[in-house]
């Protein structure tokens, strides 16, 4: 019904803006387009009636199963699997879902078939924020998503991360700087940690070419803007379903997400001129920004497959949107269950009392001997999957699996938030326990399809290593430093909220009280 009200108010909107003649011109085009999908609708039907395809809920002529989709896709697509099993067909609109739900299945989709199933299903949202699919999620396999692959793990690599590590402990020191402030206060901690993410990973980008101008627009209202592009990405939109119908956009996703698009353009755009201009003036040769690094790859690079000044832009993005709303999710995840288990929370913080000290700070070089910390992050990303269907697949070419047809040019959702959920693997599966990662073989490889909260297969997530490092440092950070509580009267939430990215319903808001034995530490 979401779909429908969208539908409706996007009419509406559209017939306050367009003159008469326009509006019956509109109206028309939608009659006969409308009047197409239905022949098609019944073709379709026809010819898929003869494949042997999963089973599924029955759906309505035109719509298939859309006005029956709950906003809560992940939730929803695993109590439908609780009913047609681990695999099982949705019709949208033109276009046929197909949902996975077991790590057997998983595996024949992401490693088995993995070239076949190499693309991602690109939507219109995605292909609107990122120069028209030009980054590493959209761009389709082969050599130009090779090279941008090439080029990001280049950015991410261990020698990297290592070289800018100081831009990483200067934001998370002003971070605590910023809770010490507020001692005996309620803060929201997602808010601020997705600053100080932000912050990591634009001065990992540019250094401080953006200060100033536009560039200094990055402030806490930039979440809301994050987070409304990763929800557009994630909301079903009738443009993908009926491509016919996309050039109205009914829904407005695309209008939207072209607004958020030439907003970041912007930003992009001054800090690349700016260092452009400081560069041609023989400026600072030490930087050691990812920019620096690819205007000088753009410049040198292959001429079968050069980066772009476009391709930039778009890793850009990817990095922005992928590496803040994901990592500040998951400790703002983390924080709220070590909350309300107080056995974890005090192991936790024992574990960094006898590493660190509480006449010491937390530093990176400390991350690799904190093995229960470790385990915490990995049951939080198994129980609060960051990306609960990953990024849909598509299929390059009819294919089986399961012994059912998967056709060409459907969208493939891969439950990992039901999977990593399962009774029959986890026991006590809704318990956050992560004394289950002690000593165990699950990592974030993708090699196990039990637990794979970064994906698998080609596809998997470039950033995992910028990712893993951020949140361990910044939730040792924050329990060595701070004790936490509770506002008085309040109760702890953990109710998510479904997206591309999932994220808490309701913001944690907890109060902060100094732990460390010395009051300058928190300068």
């Amino acid at each position: 019904m979401t779909l429908i009200s969208d539908f409706i108010h996007a009419t509406l909107i559209t017939a306050n803006e367009l003159s008469l003649s326009r509006l019956l011109l509109t109206l028309l085009s939608l009659l006969l387009v409308i009047f197409t999908l239905s022949c098609n609708y019944a073709w379709k039907k026809k010819r898929t009636s003869l494949l042997l395809l999963p089973p599924g809920p029955r759906g309505v002529p035109i719509f298939g199963n859309l006005l029956s989709l709950d906003s809560e896709l992940h939730s929803y697509f695993t109590s439908l699997a609780q009913i047609y099993g681990p695999i099982f067909k949705l019709q949208l609109g033109n276009k046929i879902g197909i949902v996975v739900s077991s790590p057997s299945l998983a595996c024949q989709v992401l490693k088995d078939h993995d070239v076949t199933f190499a693309n991602h299903d690109v939507s219109a949202a995605g292909m609107a924020a990122t120069y028209g699919g030009s980054d590493i999620v959209w761009s389709p396999y082969g050599p130009e998503w090779r090279m941008l692959r090439k080029v990001f793990k280049m950015l991410s690599n261990t020698i990297t991360l290592d070289s800018v590590y100081m831009i990483r402990r200067k934001q998370v020191r002003e971070t605590v700087r910023y809770f010490y402030d507020r001692v005996g206060s309620p803060v929201n901690i997602g808010e601020q940690m997705f600053l100080t993410v932000m912050n990591v990973v634009t001065n990992m980008m540019w250094g401080e070419t953006g200060e100033g101008e536009e560039g200094a627009s990055l402030g806490s209202d930039f979440r809301e803007a994050v987070s409304l592009m990763t929800e557009l990405m994630g909301k079903p939109n009738i443009s993908d379903f009926y491509p016919g119908l996309a050039r109205f956009d009914l829904q407005g996703i695309k209008r939207q997400m072209d607004g958020l698009a030439k907003r970041f353009d912007r930003i992009f755009d001054v800090v690349i001129n700016q260092r452009l201009k400081i560069d041609k003036e023989g400026g600072n040769k030490e930087s050691k920004d990812f920019l620096q690094f690819l205007l000088k790859l753009k410049d040198e690079g292959d001429s079968k497959t050069p980066l772009t000044m476009i391709h930039l832009k778009a890793l850009f993005v990817d990095m922005m949107v992928g590496g803040t709303d994901t990592s500040s999710n998951t400790i703002e995840f983390a924080m709220a269950e070590i909350m309300n288990k107080p056995e974890v929370m005090r192991k936790t913080q024992q574990e960094l009392e006898a590493v660190v000290g509480k006449d010491n700070i937390v530093e990176e070089s400390h991350i690799h001997k904190l093995p229960y910390l470790h385990a915490v992050i990995k049951e939080t990303l198994r129980l609060h999957a960051v990306v609960p269907l990953l990024v849909p697949h598509c299929p390059s070419e009819t294919c089986t699996v399961g012994g059912y047809t998967i056709p060409n040019g459907s969208r493939i959702f891969v439950n990992v938030w039901a999977i990593q959920r399962d009774p029959s693997i986890w026991e006590s599966p809704l318990n956050f326990d992560p004394k289950r990662f002690l000593d165990s073989k699950w990592d974030y490889s993708g090699s196990d399809f039990s637990y794979f909260p970064f994906g698998s297969g080609r596809r998997i997530c470039a950033g995992t290593a910028m990712a893993e490092r951020m949140m361990m440092y910044s939730l040792a950070t924050l329990l060595h430093s701070f004790d936490w509580k509770l506002p008085q009267g309040e109760k702890l939430d953990l109710t998510e909220k479904f997206g591309i990215v999932l994220k808490k319903k309701i913001p944690l808001v907890a109060i902060p009280a100094p732990r460390l034995s010395d009051p300058s530490m928190y300068e």
